[in-house]
């Protein structure tokens, strides 16, 4: 499996390009915007999934764009964030001018939580995580231990909760989820740098509070 991290738009959202050479299959974590950088990231792959740890706007930019390269891939966000894909109340753009038009954006898998979806020689548990917003999901890649979990878990902190569907409560108790994780799972967040469960477990003051 290999692994691109590209921090991209105006806010510097993380997009994960994950790649298998054996199978020539690609998959992207919240595109922010599509860009040359992504384009060439998937250079020669047959994209199968965009999957959205949640549908605010820095994370969602570049579904159209992508769609546009790959109209068979498969977009996902789970069903509490739908709306986010077509009203720019929910996903925070509000008026402001945007590179794509974000009113039109549709997703194929509407995700409830504990799906499995099959990647390559892996797959992703979704994990259900709200509190940042109402359909947060965390993606785990249990086989090569490793978690992207877009604005719930940052390295040292969490995401915001003063944003419309977000609860501080729904969020401490969605890091109690990711607590059984193996220490050495590797944390790939929507903003900054990587991290561990297991660092977050002893540095982290929310998940101090759950240890």
């Amino acid at each position: 499996m290999n692994r691109i991290t590209l921090p991209l738009g105006t806010i510097g959202a993380n997009c994960y390009v994950l790649t298998d050479d054996a199978t020539r299959q690609a998959c992207v974590i919240d595109p922010a915007e599509m860009c040359e950088a992504l384009r060439q990231a998937l250079d020669g792959y047959d994209l199968k999934y965009i999957l959205l740890t949640h549908g605010h706007f820095d994370h969602i930019f570049g579904v159209n764009g992508l769609r546009r390269l790959y109209p068979n891939v498969k977009v996902a966000i789970h069903k509490e964030d739908e709306i986010c894909l077509t009203d720019p109340a929910y996903n925070l753009a509000g008026d402001a001018e945007l590179p794509e038009d974000i009113r039109s954006m549709t997703a194929d898998i509407v995700l409830s939580g504990g799906e499995r979806l099959p990647f390559a020689d892996t797959e992703f548990e979704v994990i259900h995580t709200p509190g940042h917003s109402r359909g947060s999901v965390c993606y785990l890649d249990r086989k090569n231990r490793a978690v992207y979990t877009g604005d719930t878990l940052f390295c040292l902190t969490v995401g915001r909760t003063d944003f419309i569907g977000g609860d501080f409560d729904e969020l401490m108790g969605s890091l109690h989820k990711l607590l059984p994780l193996a220490d050495d799972t590797d944390v790939f967040p929507g903003h900054n740098r990587a991290t561990t469960i297991g660092f977050e477990k002893k540095r982290n003051r929310y998940m101090r509070k759950l240890s």
